[in-house]
């Protein structure tokens, strides 16, 4: 169902869908492959395997996919996923500062597919959802270093309203918080 090219791919048709339980398999292999093929280079191998190990393990993600709290999409074109959403509301959410909120937790896309408006379709179901369930704000967080997605949040109206720390392994990395008032 992967991908594996690295250049990049024109996409003919782009399909937000909501993923459950059933998905986990794809889910996992697509949250690794996405992780690692972004940010390969800001840790060493030992963070990066901890990491992958912890945040997409079977279990840690089987209990993501049943929480009532959040919701995960998968962008796929011509039956391939090519990038994921994942949405917090409630005790789901990674920081709980904004009240009636829904936190990006992740937002992925393959390499490939950058610049090809994937991000911005599951950006658009993110909005969505918020207004569906009458969400003051939109929130997530962006590790500061990666400047093409400021860049992409900045220009979706998103502005800096705090940071927390992110760990990667034993490696502690900054990530903005960014904000949108809906």
């Amino acid at each position: 169902m992967l991908l594996k090219a690295s250049k990049q791919i024109k996409m003919h048709h782009l399909t937000i869908q909501q993923i459950g339980p059933s998905a986990i398999l794809t889910l996992q292999e697509i949250s690794r492959k996405i992780f690692l093929e972004t940010f390969t280079d800001t840790t060493s191998e030992a963070n990066m395997q901890t990491y992958l190990d912890s945040s997409f393990s079977y279990d840690k993600l089987l209990a993501e996919l049943e929480d009532p709290n959040s919701q995960f999409y998968f962008a796929l074109s011509e039956g391939n996923v090519v990038g994921y959403l994942k949405l917090n509301t409630g005790d789901a959410q990674t920081e709980h500062e904004l009240t009636e909120a829904l936190e990006i937790e992740r937002i992925y896309v393959q390499a490939a597919y950058h610049g090809q408006k994937v991000g911005q379709a599951l950006l658009n179901k993110a909005f969505e959802v918020a207004n569906a369930l009458q969400c003051k704000n939109i929130w997530l967080g962006v590790w500061e270093n990666n400047q093409r997605a400021i860049r992409f949040y900045t220009k979706a109206g998103f502005e800096v309203f705090n940071s927390h720390v992110f760990r990667m392994g034993d490696d502690e990395q900054t990530d903005l918080m960014m904000k949108k008032q809906l």
